[in-house]
């Protein structure tokens, strides 16, 4: 039974008990800043299981694709070399919302591994938690397997409840006891059941877990102990690897053995020339082309930091592993169309997105010569320090910031008699392991208790509303009143403001009640579905259950949409102009602007930003009505919608028309194009890797930019003394001008250097045979330095020489070692000698180095003490 077979049975099989399937959700958690990425079928879930949302089905089921790079089950060093590591796999998972329970889910598991895959009862074992008696008795009595084959597991960290068998969302909420079902591959393999001293062994191997979220975990803090109290609706999540499942339906024993891997594996092995299939490298490689396109396809982009971060590093360790199998050429991203076979039909994203993946890998590659390249200068600036040893801090900062290999490192450290600190190495390693760790934990967000009907928004057809006050919150907490004075959170059974969503900033105005009068200077939302309303009472008195007159400021309402919707447009002209690369990675809209962040590789040109603006101003000059539908994701998707980035959508979803373009979106927009008024790009620029960011306004705001613009025009004819329409000719003619005068004055300081050095000459110092000189020039930049520093070498033919300027307070440093001199003087260590003293540090060539200092009363003894060192050094 191939992978595909697999999903496809999986979910048609919970589809058959009354399951919605839904589809994976993003690599990118929607909305959820505590997770790095989705590392769990449940994710898609958290608010539902946190009772902050609420979907119209009550039974669940999905394949999610997930991702684990590192954390203690999932090392990434690990991935290839074992049977079960990997950084990106399938959960296949079904969930019950307070539906049923223990029961259902076990029977229905036993159902599926034995009825519909046909995997042989008698290989198959159940764990359940040490009190779990109900899961017990139902794995012996009603499913029939055998008591000997039921092992209960306990505590075993040291806690209550701290136990493999025992799940909790955090240190407090929802919790429960597991089930898990492992498959026994035979006495051959060496391992011992769940439970036992060989349990960690290869022999049974869990493939399904069963979390029962069953109790409410408290601390009480008159014990300091924690109590469970029963949930009121215990719930299911469950989750089983695909990869481990279809390693037992095929028949081998290793996940890189399965139809999917072993399909990738070839396909790498043909791009790298190794012909041995079994090699660790291409199970690597195999693995990471997976992880890495789902990232991009997500909108990852590679960079320095979190995601980024994370994408960089594997796709990099997947390069080392093509370096080391003797590919040098750009091979990685090629491997794109084999898995686009393999897992496009389930995922139809994948292809859809499979020429912006290539790019995007392709690049990495082309960048991991330079990346080389710039390591090696770093390492060879930290070796000129000549201490015998490199230091672990150095030799990690070389592997996880510039992903320079650590072998690579210890070669020639070797090469030099240098000894590499591995064991400073690792404990950085260590460091940042449990940094992953701690990023990676599950963490619950604090919020507002509420737990009142939802709010009705009325604000796409009204901006004033009569309400009612169905809490007060003052400081976090729920209040009964408020006074004038006095900073708090409204919320309404009803309201016309809209809560920040979606890159749009929240309403402001006004609730008016009989007895007072609240100021509201911002609305977001408390759950889901509930809108507070921030702000002051300005006067009176303001209580729960008070009826208000909810009015939104209508004047900043109206710019935020023209702004909104200008957004909508601007973001398909990129597209257009730029290419359908672009993807929206993050936007603000308020009142005064709109900020739009996309991926794109470059910034944009002057004539490229033209046509976006003519492009938007366009559409906008067609003044067409827009026109916004509620519609099911899939249809809307099929309709051709576009799907934002990083925004976490219900089943149902608003379907924005706004001249040509179509978007998923719930904010607020103008009724015809004809209404944004003007629109104008104020700046383009990158923000990160392959992110660049457009900042616009529209109406108004566009109009006074123009007039600005217009006005500092004239200011700068009239500065050099022509018009307007002649001013480009005019700053062309002062530009010459400049470059005249800059050409004379290099010319001068050439001289000026020429003359120094004649005259410095006769200040060098002969120490064994060697001629030392430490000298000042006033008013030297670096490159009179440099230059004065060649014509030395040159006259004085084996020297030692350091050179230095002071400017505005900083100190300018340069060492020249003369070729025959180097073997005993290296020129990184003198410069950084003389830095050192004068508040720097520096380093370099054993010939030419350069340095700095902010210290300049310092430099006159520490030119003094050049001769003395260099004399030490002979």
């Amino acid at each position: 039974m191939n992978s595909a077979e697999i999903r496809d049975k999986f979910l048609k099989f919970f589809e058959s008990k009354g399951h919605t399937v839904v589809r994976s959700s993003s690599l990118v958690p929607g909305n959820d800043p505590t997770l790095l990425f989705t590392n769990s079928g449940m994710v898609q879930f958290k608010d539902v299981f946190l009772g902050s949302d609420k979907r119209n089905y009550v039974r669940a089921a999905s394949v999610q694709r997930c991702l684990r790079a590192g954390g203690k089950h999932n090392d990434l060093e690990n991935v290839g070399y074992t049977a079960r590591h990997h950084t990106f796999f399938e959960m296949l998972g079904n969930w019950s919302f307070g539906d049923y329970f223990k029961r259902e889910s076990l029977k229905w598991a036993w159902e599926l591994l034995t009825k519909v895959y046909g995997l042989p009862a008698d290989k198959l074992w159940a764990t359940v938690y040490q009190t779990d008696d109900e899961a017990y008795d139902i794995w012996t009595k009603e499913i029939g397997l055998p008591p000997e084959r039921v092992v209960r597991i306990g505590d075993n960290k040291g806690a209550p409840y701290a136990s493999d068998n025992f799940w909790q969302m955090a240190e407090t909420g929802p919790c429960g006891p597991c089930s898990e079902i492992f498959y026994d591959h035979g006495p051959e393999i060496w391992g011992g059941p769940p439970g036992s001293p060989e349990q960690d062994g290869d022999r049974y191997i869990e493939i399904w877990n069963n979390v029962f979220m069953q109790f409410d975990r408290q601390l009480d803090p008159a014990t300091g102990e924690y109590t469970l109290t029963p949930l009121p609706a215990p719930c299911v999540d469950t989750g089983m690897g695909l990869e481990r499942l279809a390693a037992i339906l095929q028949h081998v024993h290793s996940n890189y053995e399965i139809d999917l891997f072993q399909a990738l594996i070839k396909a790498a092995a043909r791009e790298t020339g190794e012909t041995d299939l079994s090699n660790a490298s291409l199970r690597v490689i195999a693995d990471h082309i997976r992880a890495t396109s789902f990232l991009i396809v997500d909108g990852v982009i590679p960079g320095n930091e979190g995601r980024g971060y994370v994408l960089r590093r594997i796709i990099r360790r997947a390069l080392r592993h093509g370096h080391k199998l003797g590919q040098t050429k750009p091979f990685f991203y090629k491997l794109v169309k084999d898995l686009v076979e393999q897992m496009g039909a389930a995922y139809p994203e994948l292809p859809e997105a499979a020429q912006r993946v290539e790019m995007v890998l392709k690049q990495e590659e082309e960048r991991f010569g330079e990346t080389l390249e710039h390591g090696m200068k770093i390492l060879e600036a930290a070796l000129a320090a000549n201490t015998g040893k490199l230091d672990g801090e150095t030799a990690f900062t070389l592997y996880d910031t510039y992903g320079f290999p650590l072998d690579l490192t210890a070669d020639i450290c070797r090469e030099r008699n240098v000894e590499l600190d591995e064991a400073g190495f690792g404990a950085a390693m260590e460091r940042q392991k449990n940094a992953a760790r701690a990023a990676g934990k599950f963490k619950m967000a604090a919020a507002i208790e509420y737990t009142g009907d939802k709010t009705k928004f009325v604000g796409y057809e009204a901006l004033a509303q009569q309400a009612k006050v169905v809490a007060l919150y003052v400081a976090g907490s729920p209040v009964q009143k408020i006074d004038a004075g006095q900073d708090a959170i409204v919320v309404l059974d009803t309201t016309p403001f809209y809560a920040e969503s979606g890159g749009q900033s929240g309403d402001a105005g006004a609730l008016e009640a009989s007895g007072g009068l609240f100021a509201v200077a911002d609305t977001q939302k408390i759950q889901a579905d509930v809108f507070g309303h921030h702000g002051q009472l300005i006067k009176g008195s303001l209580a729960v259950g008070d009826t208000v007159q909810a009015k939104v400021d209508a004047d900043q309402r109206a710019r935020t949409m023209r702004n909104h919707s200008a957004t909508h447009l601007m973001h398909k002209a990129l597209r257009e102009v730029l290419g359908v690369h672009v993807s929206q990675k993050g936007s603000l809209v308020d009142a005064d602007k709109t900020r739009f962040d996309f991926s794109h590789n470059a910034p944009m040109s002057a004539e490229e930003i033209r046509r976006v603006e003519e492009i938007v101003n366009r559409e906008v000059l067609a003044n067409v009505a827009t026109g916004a539908k509620l519609m099911g994701y899939d249809d809307a998707i099929a309709a051709g919608a576009m799907a934002l980035f990083g925004e976490k959508y219900g089943d149902e979803v608003r379907v924005l028309s706004i001249g040509t373009s179509t978007e998923l979106c719930g904010g607020t927009h103008v009724e015809r194009t004809g209404d944004i008024g003007l629109f104008k790009i104020v700046s383009e620029g990158g923000v990160a890797a392959g992110i660049r960011r457009v900042e616009a306004v529209t109406g108004e705001g566009a109009l006074a930019l123009v007039q600005s613009l217009s006005s500092r025009v004239a200011e700068a004819a009239a500065a050099l003394k022509t018009q307007p329409e002649e001013l480009l000719p005019r700053i062309g003619q002062v530009q010459d001008q400049v470059r005249a005068l800059e050409k004379e004055l290099a010319a001068l300081k050439s001289k000026l250097a020429a003359s120094q050095g004649d005259e410095l000459v006769t200040q060098a110092v002969d120490i064994k045979g060697i001629k030392v000189l430490a000298a000042t020039l006033e008013g030297a930049d670096v490159a009179t330095l440099r230059e004065t520093m060649d014509k030395l070498k040159d006259k004085l033919k084996s020297a030692a020489i350091v050179l230095a300027s002071v400017k505005d307070g900083k100190v300018s440093l340069i060492a020249g070692v003369t070729a025959d001199a180097t073997g005993k003087v290296k020129a990184g260590e003198l410069v950084n000698f003389v830095a050192q003293q004068v508040g720097g540090k520096g380093g370099g060539r054993p010939d030419m180095a350069q340095a700095g200092g902010t210290e300049p009363a310092g430099l006159p003894d520490a030119l003094k003490g050049v001769s003395d060192w260099v004399g030490a050094k002979l």
